[in-house]
């Protein structure tokens, strides 16, 4: 399949944008064309205005291989995200790759809600627990100017999260530890996208998802078990009036309230899901 594709791409650079989409239809079904086009600004190094309007190109052969082996690597199941090895958070680019789960427009719920507060309540310091890329944390000191301390148990984690930092001009405190074990010192706000997949979701996971570390996925038998935790540890480590933001997974809301109690409310995504528990 593969050989066929570069050999289409050979033509215009729309006969080898439908040939791509064609190829990649299996993995990528609605989205094979959009998964297309961001490959070919990829592999071109154009933006997206200039491929559209150079459709009637001649495919520069040079690129073919390139192209092939992106193509090849999205239809053994690799996500999009990391092929191209950046993604977007809050129109903020990070680099993505296996060391830490892709940022996801779920995510924008939280960092919102904590931009929001910020403004509201003059909150200086923020505490991003979890941090895998660092997407939250850095969005929110980029967008806020707060000061922020980045932190994960992977080493490898908090090494992507240090190069996104610098990749969006944020300085920020980057720290190693199991939730809260080797945090010191108490914040305005405390930010945590934790794992929260259970045993029943670890084993119905999507092709595309078993290739992000199964350490940022798993949260126990029934998903709660880092939420549980935060409960009895966050407390110690934030400053009075303070805030508490969580994602959780689809239909975990009314759990994850229920373990904080009647400080704990939840706020919905666009499409009306329940993304986010706030503690405040």
């Amino acid at each position: 399949m593969q050989r066929r594709v570069t050999e289409q791409t050979c033509k215009t650079i729309r006969e080898a944008l439908r040939a791509a989409q064609a190829a990649l239809a299996p993995v990528a079904g609605e989205e094979a064309a959009r998964e297309a086009r961001l490959f070919f600004c990829h592999a071109l190094g154009w933006d997206m205005a200039r491929l559209l309007s150079r459709q009637s190109d001649i495919f520069p052969g040079e690129y073919e291989k390139m192209l092939g082996e992106m193509l090849a690597r999205r239809l053994a199941g690799e996500p999009l995200q990391y092929i191209l090895g950046e993604w977007e958070l809050m129109g903020l680019p990070f680099r993505v790759d296996a060391r830490a789960l892709i940022p996801r427009q779920d995510t924008e719920t939280l960092v919102e809600a904590a931009l929001g507060l910020i403004k509201e309540r003059g909150y200086r310091t923020v505490l991003d627990l979890c941090c895998g890329t660092g997407c939250i944390g850095i969005s929110l000191a980029a967008l806020s100017g707060a000061a922020v301390t980045l932190a994960d148990i992977s080493v490898d984690a908090l090494a992507l999260a240090r190069e996104n930092a610098e990749k969006n001009g944020v300085c920020a405190r980057v720290m190693e530890t199991d939730l809260f074990s080797n945090i010191t010192g108490s914040f305005d706000l405390i930010a945590c996208n934790p794992p929260y997949l259970s045993d029943a979701d670890m084993a119905a996971l999507q092709r595309e998802v078993r290739f992000e570390p199964a350490l940022a996925l798993y949260g126990g038998e029934d998903g709660l078990d880092f939420y549980r935790r935060i409960r009895t540890e966050y407390a110690a480590h934030l400053n009075q009036r303070g805030a508490l933001l969580l994602e959780v997974g689809f239909g975990q809301a009314a759990a994850v309230c229920a373990l904080f109690g009647e400080n704990a409310y939840v706020l919905r995504d666009l499409c009306g899901v329940e993304r986010v528990v706030a503690v405040c």
